[in-house]
């Protein structure tokens, strides 16, 4: 991988070091384009106009997502961002008191809050799935814990709080065996590592645009099992999801495009394809191979400095670092970090209601590298975290 080559291809890496990744990506030059180009294109002849004529790259998305993703066109379904994609697979879901929806401890915020939604609505019952020894879902607990009345299994393959990879395939292979949806967040995961849903066996999987992908905000997608289909009911029809029989009914779109609606932000969809096309032709083993390095480089880096300690679990660890410096809030950590030229951010308790619960850890700093850093910039960053672990 020409590292060089990629950040002179990265406009922000000349001016901060970005360890926000797990936030937002840098876009490259090339996706930057797409998306003005094809605004540029909209207010010159047209916005319905510059859809048609960009119709072929449009369609190429869903091919290229397919791709990334190893499942078919047919089974993707694009969104403006990936709550709306794991809400539109959620609520198509039905539910009745009784019934259990197992996840794990490391559950994102809003799915926490769609969860306990549904439960007060239905009166189903959410159990939450404890950890392992390594503090990642624990696959025999779970296979234990699903019975007749178990309506979905879901979990996030990556948490927003820290480096932990849940083992997604494992779980997939016991919701087979078991008859039982499974719903993947691979909202983290999705352009920072391979993630093939042939391998995983999930039902359902959701994914952004703008973190490891480096695409645009404003994009997300949803993939559907075909099987799948036949017990989920979207939860809103619209004239791209459905077409009307003449009557007084309708038939649904085949395949994952019954969950979409029909305005679509184009300039962005064409971002989205800019960059998942730039990541197939970079290769996830390799990108996946490079950003858990940086991951791990850091990652010990940290834990070497005093007053600094770092909180990520899990038996394999990515690319997101998430640390604490004694006596300092997380969020004058990351300030002084900015000071420094350095993007990154900070867990917020009530986005992992679970794990807070479970470990009173959070806010933690939350550092998060790419295939287009260095360990330049990592040596840099543990510096200025050592400065301010030493009150300087």
């Amino acid at each position: 991988m020409d590292v060089d080559a990629l950040r002179r291809d990265t406009p922000g890496t000349a001016h901060r070091i970005h360890l926000n990744n797990a936030g937002a990506g840098l876009l490259s030059r090339q996706t930057l384009t797409a998306v003005t180009s094809h605004l540029e294109l909209e207010a010159t002849i047209g916005g319905y106009e510059a859809a048609a004529r960009e119709r072929e790259r449009i369609d190429a998305t869903y091919t290229r997502i397919a791709r990334l993703l190893g499942g078919r066109p047919e089974e993707v379904a694009l969104f403006d961002n990936s709550t709306h994609a794991w809400n539109a697979a959620f609520y198509s879901l039905t539910f009745k008191p009784g019934d259990r929806i197992l996840t794990g401890r490391d559950e994102y915020g809003s799915s926490v809050l769609a969860y306990l939604q549904i439960a007060r609505r239905t009166g189903a019952e959410i159990v939450v799935v404890p950890d392992d020894e390594h503090g990642q879902l624990d696959t025999a607990a779970l296979a234990d814990l699903i019975d007749e009345r178990t309506r979905l299994v879901g979990v996030t393959h990556v948490p927003t709080s820290g480096g932990l990879i849940n083992p997604a395939a494992e779980i997939g292979r016991i919701t087979r065996a078991a008859g039982v949806p499974f719903l993947l967040d691979a909202t983290q995961s999705v352009g920072q590592f391979p993630v093939d849903v042939t391998e995983i066996g999930c039902d359902l999987l959701t994914a952004t645009g703008r973190k490891f992908l480096r695409g645009p905000r404003g994009t997300g997608f949803l993939w559907v099992r075909p099987e799948a289909l036949e017990y989920l009911e979207p939860h809103v029809v619209e004239i791209q999801a459905a077409t009307w029989d003449g009557e007084r009914g309708f038939t649904w779109q085949p395949g994952a495009r019954r969950f979409e609606s029909w305005e679509t932000g184009y300039a962005n969809v064409l971002g989205l394809e800019t960059a998942v096309r730039q990541a197939l032709g970079l290769g996830l083993d390799r990108i996946g191979e490079r950003a858990l390095a940086l991951g791990a480089y850091l990652r010990d880096r940290l834990d070497a400095l005093p007053g600094v300690t770092t909180h990520d679990l899990g038996a394999h660890r990515c690319a997101i670092v998430t640390a604490k410096v004694d006596g300092v809030p997380a969020a004058e950590v990351a300030a002084a970090l900015a000071g420094h030229g350095i993007n990154v951010t900070y867990t917020v308790p009530e986005h992992t209601q679970f794990d807070t619960e479970h470990r009173g850890v959070h806010p933690l700093v939350r550092l998060s590298p790419h295939y287009y850093n260095t360990e330049a910039e990592l040596d840099l960053t543990v510096e200025a975290m050592a400065g301010i672990a030493s009150g300087g």
